[in-house]
């Protein structure tokens, strides 16, 4: 009877961290402006390393939370005015099997290192649609153009 007692603790503690797990997705998911990518944290293997990820936009940054991961804080923060797009490639190899056919894996660097995400192409899109994105003001931003008035005729 003991032994079925711990098993049974032991189910009922898989499944609560489980729940914690699905839970905390749904809050970060909850804002909106979120994304599903990989980031990659190893690179000791060639084509290993992969972690999947969401992403969420505050502002001028992307926030990358590990999808299996308790912690409620970012793991990497990428800021919009340090980070550029140094490559773009497909998956190539071992990578193929653990991505979608259709995903795009980006190679940025920041003021601080670089890194390697993987995204689907439509995200890529909305992604770098982000990155070239700031609001008026900003550094780098282009200042509105004035209003193009005719010329009263004159008679």
């Amino acid at each position: 009877m003991r032994v079925l007692e711990i098993f049974g603790i032991c189910v009922v503690a898989l499944l609560v961290l489980l729940l914690l797990v699905f839970f905390r997705r749904r809050v970060l998911k909850f804002g909106g402006g979120t994304i599903r990518l990989q980031i990659r944290v190893s690179t000791l293997v060639p084509g290993r390393g992969w972690s999947p990820a969401i992403g969420q936009f505050a502002g001028g940054e992307l926030r990358i939370h590990r999808m299996f991961s308790f912690a409620f804080r970012p793991k990497r923060i990428l800021d919009r005015a340090t980070t550029t797009v140094e490559g773009r490639r497909d998956p190539e190899g071992p990578e193929r099997l653990t991505m979608p056919g259709h995903w795009v894996i980006l190679r940025l660097a920041t003021t601080l290192d670089e890194l390697e995400i993987a995204m689907a192409e439509s995200t890529v899109t909305g992604f770098l649609s982000w990155l070239e994105a700031a609001p008026p003001g900003q550094p780098g931003s282009v200042a509105p153009r004035p209003a193009i008035r005719p010329d009263p005729i004159e008679q």
